[in-house]
């Protein structure tokens, strides 16, 4: 599916409040309620758009910490993991990756003693590296067109002075 203008501004829109409605989205992009509707529904059908959740607070839910913890998998190991994974309700996210590491999961946890007793589930697996989040700096960054990464760039550019004063 090729992605138009029009489309890109509905996809950020979506992005920044997915419960928008179509009529308050229409008047946002310059197109009717029945045209916004049907270009929803053909990047759904496409795949474009892939779903609509609710963002729950960790903090807000009971639990204290949130980790990023990677897994180095035992020979053997990696496989029996990834089909016990889905059982890890502790999970939010998990990769399969390159490099070092088989695993790289995003967790939350109730405290450490919580963590403590995960972590001696996984260690059945592989080896785990722990890492605390302490805050949160960028997430769920929405997807951007190139030009306006590129637009972002010369933006960017353009406020980094020039040490020798040329203009």
């Amino acid at each position: 599916m090729q992605i138009d203008a029009t489309n890109w501004k509905i996809l950020q829109i979506l992005q920044r409040n997915a419960r928008m409605s179509v009529s308050a989205i229409s008047r946002e992009v310059g197109v009717t309620s029945p045209a916004v509707a049907e270009r929803i529904r053909k990047m759904e059908d496409a795949g474009v758009l892939i779903g609509y959740k609710a963002e729950v607070s960790h903090i807000g839910s009971g639990h204290q910490l949130k980790a990023i913890i990677t897994l180095r998998a035992f020979m053997g190991r990696l496989k029996p993991f990834l089909e016990k994974v889905h059982d890890f309700t502790e999970v939010l996210n998990c990769y399969r990756i390159t490099g070092n590491e088989n695993i790289f999961m995003e967790v939350v946890l109730f405290d450490q003693f919580h963590l403590e007793e995960f972590i001696d589930k996984l260690i059945t697996y592989g080896e785990t590296k722990t890492h605390i989040v302490l805050s949160t700096v960028i997430e769920n960054a929405p997807i951007r067109t190139r030009r306006e990464d590129r637009e972002k760039l010369k933006l960017k550019s353009a406020q980094i002075p020039n040490p020798k004063g040329n203009q």
